[in-house]
């Protein structure tokens, strides 16, 4: 398949994050103790990610992981990047894959993602030096009822976060200056709202923060043009964060 390339641009990149750790019940029901080599089918979430990279035609791969991923790959053509123990640093070493190409970022724990759902995100990244990918909610939800919540409300508009991102290289500088900190305070709506500052909480606080305000956030702290990019495939939104978000996905791998 040839590689992906934008219209008059280099080749597209890719670096899939795959160090995370699990414990107790959720290590006993996969085998591992890594997150992203639990069994999916015949393969493991890993190579989801690593097919659906390959399906979009993507022209260069990076992994980061650990001794059990590096010994997962064996001799596929992957560049390994050694994950650290803390993942906020797994997310530094992701950024610094590519240095001087655009990439698409995504972690290895969406066991729904696909290639033509990355080629779709990819091609409407074109113009933005930072995207994230985001679902509709009525669609999310249709194609995994009653699955786990993955959705936030942001001025009333629900919305699907996604786990795929597209960076240009002269925006990787500036999210890398930042990544630690969201990465740290991720799961603390407090931390997080001191990240974003007074008038940006007061609007979360009265929910009238909208995804046009962190957009605008996003342009003015990295100097770069952010797109979170509604409507795509609800597949780049589904994650496994805990068991039962694992038993769902095995539950309806069959669905379309």
């Amino acid at each position: 398949m040839p590689s992906f390339r934008l219209p008059n641009g280099p080749a597209m990149r890719a670096v899939i994050t795959a160090g995370g750790l699990v414990d107790g019940a959720f290590a006993e029901a996969i085998g591992t103790r890594v997150k992203a080599l639990a069994p999916f089918g015949t393969r493991t979430l890993l190579d989801v990610a690593l097919d659906a990279v390959r399906g979009a035609g993507i022209d260069g791969i990076a992994v980061v992981g650990g001794a059990e991923v590096r010994a997962h790959l064996g001799e596929r053509d992957v560049r390994i990047v050694e994950a650290a123990p803390d993942g906020g640093t797994n997310v530094l070493r992701a950024l610094a894959a590519w240095p001087l190409e655009r990439f698409v970022y995504l972690t290895s724990d969406m066991p729904f993602a696909t290639a033509g759902a990355l080629r779709d995100l990819i091609d409407r990244s074109a113009e933005f030096g930072l995207t994230m990918a985001l679902a509709d909610v009525d669609a999310y939800e249709a194609r995994f009822p009653s699955a786990p919540a993955h959705s936030v409300t942001l001025g009333g508009e629900r919305i699907a976060n996604g786990n795929a991102f597209v960076l240009a290289p002269w925006a990787v500088g500036a999210v890398q200056a930042l990544a630690t900190k969201f990465f740290d305070a991720r799961k603390s709506l407090p931390k997080l709202a001191m990240l974003l500052g007074p008038m940006m909480c007061l609007r979360f606080a009265t929910k009238r923060l909208t995804i046009a305000d962190l957009e605008d956030y996003g342009r003015r702290r990295l100097g770069v043009a952010v797109g979170a990019l509604r409507g795509c495939d609800p597949g780049l939104c589904y994650d496994v964060d805990t068991l039962a978000d694992y038993e769902y996905a095995v539950a309806h791998a069959g669905s379309p």
